[in-house]
């Protein structure tokens, strides 16, 4: 790959990362179709169309590949019970409602960028992101842990999780309250944040948690490169500060669809 193609690439590989991750429900297997786009690019760097852009042309070539990569969802993974459920859930509903859903809630994209990056048409964009917020709507409801010392943005995450039809267990401001407060009443899903009021912090929070039990976790912070290192273990859902809530809420969605525990060297 020449060096100037991938200078172009690189600062969106982490993005597209995350999207794999969310689409799978599994690091290894979203790293896999990630390594498999790149190896295509080294092999051919002519196949990667920059004409809207780097960003619009990677994740165009990802969505290209997707299909005949041959790669299952989870696949490789260690099958936990939340794999399990995972795979179940996925095989229920379209793939491609969730991956539209992603593209412009997730990662940002504009329905006419999503619409060149699926090779559909903008209204055929704008029926997808229909029908996956229907299935949305029918998720299981749950209890959830917001980890968030600005007490603005945590009434936000208030907001956004309560007009999802969930409930808000606990809203702590150090790692100590967070992790009394899942000790006390296990959380469905875990927001949190990495930096906290009193020095103290969100990743420590969710390392002490998840040694309890198994709850998936979405990452909302202003620093994402200290978890989108390109090294394992990295969170599965992880949304950068300001943030949009229809990220969120599509991040809450995902999360609870795969029911799959984020994972942090302790």
């Amino acid at each position: 790959m020449p060096a100037s193609l991938s200078q172009e690439i690189a600062p969106h590989l982490p993005y597209l990362r995350r999207y794999a991750r969310a689409l799978t429900g599994s690091q290894q297997s979203g790293d896999a179709h990630v390594t498999a786009c790149l190896e295509a690019i080294v092999a051919d760097p002519t196949i990667l169309d920059l004409g809207a852009g780097a960003k619009v042309g990677v994740f165009r070539l990802f969505q290209d590949l997707w299909h005949g990569l041959g790669i299952e969802p989870g696949e490789g993974d260690d099958v936990a019970p939340g794999e399990r459920t995972a795979r179940e859930r996925l095989a229920k509903v379209a793939p491609e409602s969730r991956q539209v859903l992603l593209l412009t809630t997730l990662e940002g994209f504009r329905p006419e960028e999503v619409a060149l990056i699926t090779g559909r048409s903008v209204p055929e964009i704008h029926e997808l992101i229909a029908t996956a917020v229907a299935e949305i709507d029918r998720q299981i409801a749950t209890r959830v842990l917001i980890i968030e010392d600005e007490p603005l943005i945590s009434l936000d995450l208030a907001e956004i999780v309560e007009s999802l039809g969930h409930e808000v267990s606990t809203i702590a401001r150090t790692a100590g309250q967070a992790v009394q407060a899942a000790g006390a009443e296990p959380p469905g899903l875990v927001l949190a944040d990495i930096q906290l009021a009193d020095g103290s912090s969100g990743l420590d929070a969710v390392r002490e948690i998840l040694t309890m039990f198994a709850v998936p976790v979405i990452f909302i912070t202003s620093f994402p490169e200290r978890l989108l290192t390109g090294k394992r273990p990295e969170p599965t859902f992880l949304i950068t500060k300001p943030y949009d809530p229809n990220a969120v809420k599509a991040a809450i969605s995902q999360a609870l669809f795969f029911r799959t525990a984020a994972s942090l060297d302790a």
